[in-house]
């Protein structure tokens, strides 16, 4: 064999090799993702934006008329201490020097779900959740 010739197990001569994903059923949700010979991911960091004055402004609007509106309603939600525990995680989490996305989603998709019976509380909780994924830019 000559210096030119391939020999056999050179990876630089096999054959490729599919190294594709298969995923089935289901709701799947992907980050960033490298599949095969030398693939790589690479990723910034997420992190939550600095809210302008006008959003800060509007979000202590709004957890205070939740607040309000969860003590007219009490009575008609199904887990009260619930809620007022939820709407205090995401409040704690919005007062965080660096408030976390996740968190704040889950605060935000949980509090939603326990004020679905009350219309007022709804609708506040709707607007709440717009103007922080509007500071998330999600």
């Amino acid at each position: 064999m000559g210096n030119d010739d391939p020999r056999p197990g050179d990876p630089r001569h096999d054959p490729p090799v599919n190294n594709g994903l298969v995923i089935k059923g289901g709701t799947h949700y992907v980050g960033n993702q490298a599949i095969g010979h030398r693939a790589q991911a690479f990723s910034g960091s997420v992190a939550f934006q600095p809210p302008s004055t006008e959003q800060a402004a509007r979000t202590a609007e709004l957890l205070a008329r939740v607040e309000q509106l969860l003590e007219e309603h009490r009575d008609a939600l199904a887990d009260p201490e619930a809620t007022t525990r939820e709407l205090r995680r995401l409040r704690e989490e919005l007062d965080e020097e660096e408030p976390q996305p996740t968190v704040l989603r889950r605060a935000l998709d949980r509090l939603t779900e326990f004020v679905q019976p009350v219309t007022p509380l709804a609708v506040a909780v709707g607007e709440l959740t717009q103007t922080v994924r509007g500071a998330l830019g999600a």
